[in-house]
């Protein structure tokens, strides 16, 4: 008879018991009921949160766009749409862009509502999920406007101080020019002698003239006109203007424009003054056989005109009486060139910067702040570098 297999006996270590599962079970039954109501309770904390945040965003002053990878609309607040119109979940940011004007200052831009034209702030960051980015505008019409007011009244300050500096200003050229008028009225005087007279008084009108145009220029300095043209261009033309005044002065004048054919937003003539305010001082300042350098190029987000010259420079105590009106150190000046440079500087957002020491030459540096022609931020760069070196 063939051999059986012995029978196997169970190990009482691995056998469960009916009471043992059950309890397991009921363990596990419990656990999911905590579980259960766990989530229950963090679904309605998930719908109050979602609740509080719509009813804080429809309250918000500020617009709120939220954005997907592809710059689509996927949540826009009350001010939003009232700024840009309903029916903004969905569709292309860029479209929306549409509406923008650039201003002036980096990042704020205008738009026409039906309330009226308002100043937006425009901010933009990336959403922590990565998964799109977060659109903020706050409406700065009010704050623009107070600050524009404000630097009406510095001016208004500044030309009140400037009353008996003009009186003196205005009364030695008038005298002058009264002499020379005065003595046109003698019979006796040569031809060749009126004539040299008669110059020289318009020569003192024509002063007059151009005093009383930079003081109203000062002025208005918050009246300036916008439009975009090329750096280039504009260097391009004011260095042509001032060449045959270097060269006629003996000065060695050198200009190079590192940024293509990239164009900004700005008062074109109100700038070009200004350049040329810098570039005549220079060449007044070193002489015969001196020489000045005159650069535009991009940093970071702005674009910087440098004026450079190797003359005696500026003494650290008239340095910071440069840009106050009337200070000048020449006969012939106005004191108005620099004080009107650095205005039109910061009416376009920049300034106005000056480095010198005695012996080693000044460099003046009129900034500007890029503006991208459309409320999005963007990086400008030149696209031919060399095309006016």
């Amino acid at each position: 008879m063939p051999a059986t297999a012995p029978d196997r006996v169970a190990d009482p270590a691995q056998t469960l018991d009916a009471a043992q599962l059950a309890e397991a079970f009921a363990v596990f039954s419990r656990a999911s009921e905590e579980l259960t109501s766990a989530y229950n309770a963090l679904q309605g904390q998930v719908v109050q949160l979602t609740e509080r945040l719509s009813v804080l965003m429809g309250a918000l002053p500020a617009g709120v766009v939220v954005l997907d990878r592809d710059q689509r609309v996927v949540q826009c607040n009350r001010a939003a749409e009232e700024w840009l119109g309903e029916g903004l979940e969905g569709a292309l940011w860029h479209g929306a862009l549409e509406h923008f004007e650039p201003t002036e200052t980096p990042g704020e831009v205008t738009l026409s509502t039906p309330g009226g034209p308002r100043r937006l702030a425009l901010s933009e960051n990336a959403l922590e999920s990565g998964e799109g980015r977060i659109v903020l505008m706050h409406d700065v019409t009010e704050a623009h406007a107070m600050r524009l007011q404000a630097e009406r009244h510095e001016r208004l300050a500044a030309m009140g101080e400037m009353v008996a500096g003009l009186a003196h200003q205005l009364r030695t050229p008038l005298s002058a020019a009264l002499l020379y008028t005065s003595n046109l009225r003698q019979p006796a005087l040569a031809p060749a002698d009126r004539s040299r007279i008669a110059d020289r008084a318009i020569e003192r009108m024509r002063y007059l003239e151009r005093l009383i145009g930079d003081m109203l220029l000062f002025a208005r300095g918050d009246s300036l006109g916008r439009q975009r043209f090329a750096v280039c261009e504009l260097l391009g033309e004011l260095v042509h203007t001032l060449e045959p005044v270097a060269r006629s002065r003996q000065v060695r004048f050198s200009a190079r424009c590192d940024c293509g054919d990239l164009t900004v937003l700005g008062d074109r003539k109100a700038l070009g003054g200004a350049l040329t305010n810098l570039m005549e001082n220079a060449i007044q300042a070193v002489g015969e056989a001196g020489e000045v350098r005159v650069t535009a190029q991009i940093v970071a987000d702005a674009i910087q005109f440098r004026v450079c010259d190797n003359g005696p420079g500026i003494p650290a105590e008239r340095q910071g009486r440069l840009f106050e009106p009337f200070f000048t150190t020449r006969a012939e000046g106005t004191g108005l060139g620099l004080a009107i440079a650095r205005g039109v500087a910061r009416g376009h957002g920049g300034d106005v910067t000056l480095e010198s020491k005695p012996g080693n030459g000044s460099t003046f540096t009129l900034f500007l702040p890029l503006v991208p022609e459309t409320g999005g931020t963007a990086g400008c760069e030149p696209k031919d570098k060399d095309s006016c070196a």
